[in-house]
């Protein structure tokens, strides 16, 4: 990929600062003539076009960052959110959130949203297929940034977590503590962050012959989902239950355990549950629920930084920055 000029290669070309340069092209009246000469003139040559976005943030026409989150009921996406918020207050920035809640139509609503009020920027934590909303959005100059999520085309600037990792992980811990019928409780499977959840904790399975992976999907992820969902568990005939279950989030998670325990079905002595995320209310659950943890507010922050250097035109190339994934093991698997 072509690496975008910026303001940065202007200045070092003409020889002046970075403030220089952008007086001269902004504000030339209160410069010396010479020196706005100089910065066109290397400006023209290295073919560097402001973005109009950046212009924007300069002025302030709105003053709003649009951010759209999955569920915002998930602690997850909050904490997201939050990190996000820290990120931008340093710009007098303030973030515009839309909550997708599970609901296609509702995320196209508010990329809509954010294309009419002219946001700044925008921080997509996609749901659904959110790339035409995306390309108007940029066709109007305003910088995107991808969270919780990767890019397959490599266009856009991103903040994600290894979730192959993770899945293989949570699998791998309930394989090591004995476990040979696992389920996979999740969402909707066109979700990639999701989908790659699975496929790790494949790959895991994969590696014990006499290990099963059976795959339930759900339309929400919610506590009360979990809930009737473990109690669904507990109704089958112990030989048909499997004795290891992981969710794709913690919210789901303790929403199967409580369904579990109270149906008489013992956690983790008959079934060991694992969830996602490790948000605050997995560690002081009645049965504390053993998860992969996602630095969400840090994942945030890194995103809303990406943002302001995006709108800037200060990055070098498309920058995707990968977290890593932790084991956080608690009682609902190890007891």
């Amino acid at each position: 990929m072509t690496k975008r000029t910026g303001i940065r290669d202007v200045a070092r070309e003409a020889g002046v600062s970075i403030s220089t340069v952008s007086k001269a092209l902004n504000r030339p009246d209160g410069v010396n003539p010479q020196l706005v000469a100089r910065v066109r003139l290397a400006a023209d040559e290295l073919g560097y076009v402001p973005l109009e976005a950046a212009r924007q943030l300069r002025v302030r026409r709105s003053g709003l960052l649009g951010m759209t989150v999955i569920n915002i009921a998930n602690p997850f996406f909050a904490e997201l959110m939050a990190g996000a918020e820290d990120a931008v207050a340093v710009a007098g920035l303030r973030v515009l959130v839309g909550n997708s809640d599970d609901d296609v139509t509702k995320e196209r609503d508010h990329l809509e949203l954010f294309e009419r009020v002219q946001v700044e920027g925008a921080l997509v934590t996609p749901f659904g297929d959110t790339g035409p909303w995306i390309d108007r959005l940029r066709a109007r100059g305003i910088p995107v940034v991808l969270v919780d999520t990767m890019d397959d085309s490599g266009a856009l600037p991103s903040v994600s977590l290894d979730d192959i990792a993770g899945g293989r992980m949570a699998a791998g811990h309930l394989i090591d503590i004995g476990r040979r019928r696992l389920a996979f409780l999740g969402a909707r499977e066109e979700v990639r962050q999701v989908r790659e959840r699975l496929q790790g904790a494949r790959e895991a399975v994969a590696q014990h012959p006499e290990v099963t992976l059976d795959v339930t999907w759900c339309e929400r992820t919610t506590a009360r989902v979990g809930q009737q969902l473990g109690a669904r568990i507990a109704a089958l005939d112990a030989a048909e239950r499997p004795d290891g279950i992981i969710t794709t989030n913690d919210h789901m998670g303790c929403g199967v355990v409580h369904g579990l325990v109270s149906a008489g079905v013992r956690v983790p002595e008959d079934i060991a549950v694992i969830g996602y995320d490790d948000i605050e209310f997995a560690s002081i659950a009645a049965v504390p629920l053993s998860s992969i943890r996602q630095p969400a507010r840090e994942m945030g922050k890194r995103a809303g930084e990406l943002l302001l250097r995006h709108i800037a035109g200060d990055l070098d190339g498309v920058t995707q920055v990968v977290f890593q994934p932790e084991l956080v093991i608690r009682a609902s698997t190890v007891g």
